[in-house]
């Protein structure tokens, strides 16, 4: 998998994309995709960077969605569940997944100047870490695997 968030693409392309593949998904599971929900998706999508959800909750106030945390978060919380976004621990944000409904471990590239956020494929499962905890008799759940540094756009941005 490609990592996807610093190169040049269709941007409307890929956000139609990804609500479709999500609401493809969403309707073969029997999940619920609200408005709302599928909203909040919307604004990680035209962002592709790492949101909070207090800046997501602006955005939906703006727009009539709703004025409570709960909102955001409830909708976060189901995107993020069922893999359609990820949360970025270092940022306390999330970001749309780029590869939704799929099974994969990602790896994030953050960008410490824009906040941009690129998705990159990680094999936990092999490698030095897979090796320790296999050796020490841990059976490894959840990996975060986040490398900050600077984007291709903030490198070549005069300073």
């Amino acid at each position: 998998m490609d990592p996807i968030g610093f190169e040049q693409h269709d941007h409307s392309t890929c956000i139609a994309d990804g609500v479709a593949r999500v609401a493809e998904y969403c309707k073969r599971e029997g999940l619920q995709f609200t408005p709302v929900r599928k909203r909040v998706l919307e604004i990680l999508l035209h962002q592709h960077r790492s949101m909070g959800a207090y800046e997501i909750l602006d955005i939906l106030r703006a727009e009539g969605l709703g004025s409570q945390p709960p909102v955001a978060y409830r909708a976060l919380d189901f995107l993020v569940k069922n893999g359609f976004a990820h949360k970025i621990e270092r940022l306390n944000a999330f970001t749309a997944c780029t590869h939704p409904g799929e099974n994969h471990t990602p790896a994030f590239l953050i960008c410490r100047k824009c906040n941009s956020v690129a998705e990159a494929f990680s094999e936990p499962d092999k490698g030095r870490l897979a090796k320790t905890a296999h050796d020490l008799g841990f059976r490894i759940e959840r990996v975060v695997v986040e490398a900050e540094g600077i984007c291709p756009n903030c490198t070549e941005a005069p300073a």
